[in-house]
Formats: C-alpha cells, structure tokens, sequence
C-alpha cells in the first residue's frame, strides 16, 4: 500500500501572519509536520502552497514541492478537500498514484511520526475508508448534555433524546476530531469528494502536547509548550 502524505500551507493567514513559516521554538511552524512526516513511513510527502517562500522552505526541509497551487485553491474558502484532489490529479498526471492520502496540517505541529505511522497501519489493518485521530469530549460538552434551539426561546438536547442522560457514568464516550491526521483511500476522495468513508476509523489522542493553532493564544500556547 502506498500513502502519500500532503501538507497544506498556503501563504495567507489572518488569524496569525504567515503562520506557516513564522518560527517557533526557532524553527518555521511548518518544520514540525514535514520532521515528522520524513520519519514517518509515508511513501512520499508532497507541500502543497501556492507561496513561493514557503515552497523553497519546504524544499530546504526535505519535502518535495513539484508543482505549485494555483491562487484559485488558495482562498479563505478554499476547502480542503479541493487542495487534496489537486495534489492527486496534479501526481496523476506523472504518472505517481497512491493507495491512501495522509493530510498533515502544519497548524498541529506537536504530532509524531508514532502517530502517523500508527494511523497508516490501524486504516489497513482494519480495511477502513478513512481514518481521524480525534480526542475526547469533556464530560460535561458530552452531546448527550448540550442543547440546540427549537424554535423562538426553547432548546431540545442535541442528539434528540427525549430525556437527560442523569448520570455521567451512563455517557457514552464523545470523541471530536484535533486535525493532527487525516487518511483516506484514495478512491473515496475522489468518487466521494470527501475526506470522510462509511467506515471511519479512529486514533485517540491524549497527548498533552496539543495544540491546533488558528489565534494569536494558540500561537502563545504553542510557545509555551516548547519551551517546556
């Protein structure tokens, strides 16, 4: 089986400024996930960034760039999913095809290669269409015990019970997705378009090195963190 891994990382953020390649602990963010992803045993790792400076640094670190992402996929709107079908097409077109997609985002930069190649084997080994590494839901955001609107000033529970689950032992276990790792086959990305198959598997997280880094405090998080 053959996984390529993909690392998005377009030059725009607005949340924190070229996020991408500003330095953590020293280094660009981006380093972290392409470190990872070169330990790791993914067949090939492809950074996907319509950004000249991000590109080069992604070529110093040892990923490949070999095509650059037109500006069109390279919007706030962009989703993902679209980013992920380019890179295949764009491999296709060499003639390079892959079993599995893993997709890497550089804003998770804690991840390890234990994770990824843990991720690789569990989606195999369990014949899965695709695969997230998630954590838990605390107890008390369980859906079992958070409410939606219905209607103009009233809530109904949000996964329509039509009672409250009164002991927190009687929970079911929530889990929610953290961005670390994204794999799916590569069939269901592109007959589905979605990152998502009928069987999803998991890789639960409980790292206390976590952060996915979208602010300013996650950023600052992230800091304190390496700095230990």
């Amino acid at each position: 089986m053959k996984v390529l891994g993909v690392i998005p990382a377009r030059g725009g953020s607005k949340g924190v400024p070229r996020k991408n390649i500003k330095l953590l602990g020293g280094k660009p963010l981006i380093a972290y996930t392409i470190e990872a992803a070169k330990r790791s045993k993914l067949n090939k790792i492809v950074v996907s960034t319509e950004d000249l400076e991000i590109a080069e640094i992604a070529k110093q670190l040892g990923a490949e760039v070999p095509f650059m992402r037109p500006d069109s996929l390279s919007q706030d709107s962009t989703p993902t999913i679209d980013v992920v079908i380019h890179v295949i097409n764009e491999l296709e077109k060499i003639g390079e095809e892959f079993d599995y997609i893993c997709l890497l985002q550089p804003t998770v930069p804690f991840r390890t290669k234990s994770e990824i190649d843990e991720s690789i084997k569990k989606i195999i080994s369990e014949k899965a269409d695709s695969l997230i590494s998630v954590r838990k839901v605390p107890h008390q955001f369980n859906p079992h015990w958070t409410f939606i609107k219905k209607g103009s000033g009233f809530l109904k529970i949000a996964t329509n019970d039509k009672s409250v689950i009164t002991q927190r032992q009687l929970l079911p276990e929530a889990f929610y997705r953290d961005g670390s790792v994204y794999i799916t086959s590569t069939n269901i990305l592109i007959e589905r378009h979605s990152l998502f198959g009928d069987k999803l598997a998991y890789l639960l997280n409980e790292s206390q090195r976590f952060v996915n880094i979208d602010t300013l405090s996650d950023w600052n998080e992230a800091e304190k963190i390496v700095e230990g």
